[in-house]
């Protein structure tokens, strides 16, 4: 990896907080990712609809994290690549990797819903351990994102150009896979960053998506963050009464 020991050094140092591309939706992915790995260890594996569903709610899971690398691949490696031959070489051989285990996971899957049901309980153990790995690998592989990435992004961009370069990634996301987003990263941001992106979707998105957008988050936010985030927001608390 092309990351000089000195640029990690000079991020630590700093003051002022930069634009962390990597910040947001890396607790989305730890908070999917450990919402599905609990389900699934905790699944009856003879119940078929409970198999079915928790199934489904892992294939969700990695289509998600494969998403996520193209994102990351498309844009991020490539503005490091840009100003830092080199820098993402280790993490995009790990990338790969993670293609593989996806795809790995999502045959173990479906051989849980195929085998009978005296061998489904040692299927179910079977994959429920291998998403433990694959999300141990995951903690580790963003940590690395969130600290060596961010040291050669922050040092060979600004924020102006960061926010262009986020802007341009979100746009290139499909509605539907937006809305999974804000899903799992809004309920799991500290107050702050919640209203900052809602914020900034208040002021840019369709006055109905934003909308949808609160709706889909409600359900997962207690009485009193409801409260902070209708109040950063400049709306009434009570559901029901923002206007698409």
């Amino acid at each position: 990896m092309n990351i000089h020991p000195q640029e990690m050094q000079q991020v630590a140092a700093q003051d002022a907080p930069r634009l962390d591309l990597y910040a947001g939706i890396h607790k989305a992915l730890r908070a999917l990712m450990a919402d599905t790995l609990l389900a699934l260890g905790r699944m009856d594996a003879d119940d078929a609809l409970e198999l079915a569903q928790t199934s489904q709610r892992v294939l969700e899971l990695l289509d998600f994290c494969a998403s996520h690398l193209q994102h990351e691949n498309e844009f991020i490696h490539a503005a490091m690549e840009a100003r830092a031959p080199g820098a993402s070489e280790a993490i995009a051989h790990e990338h790969e990797e993670h293609e593989q285990h996806i795809a790995e996971l999502g045959g173990l899957v479906g051989a849980l819903l195929k085998v009978p049901a005296t061998q489904r309980a040692g299927a179910a153990l079977e994959l429920y351990r291998q998403l433990a790995l694959f999300i141990a690998d995951n903690f580790q592989h963003m940590h690395v994102e969130e600290t060596a990435h961010n040291a050669v992004l922050w040092s060979r961009y600004t924020d102006a150009e960061l926010a262009e370069l986020h802007a341009a990634l979100v746009a290139s996301i499909p509605p539907d896979e937006m809305m999974y987003v804000v899903r799992w990263m809004v309920p799991f941001m500290n107050p702050a960053e919640r209203i900052a992106m809602l914020a900034d979707m208040q002021a840019h998105a369709p006055a109905p998506a934003f909308a949808a957008a609160l709706d889909l988050v409600r359900p997962h936010l207690s009485d009193v963050e409801w409260a902070k985030l209708t109040r950063g927001l400049g709306l009434p608390a009570v559901p029901g009464l923002v206007q698409a």
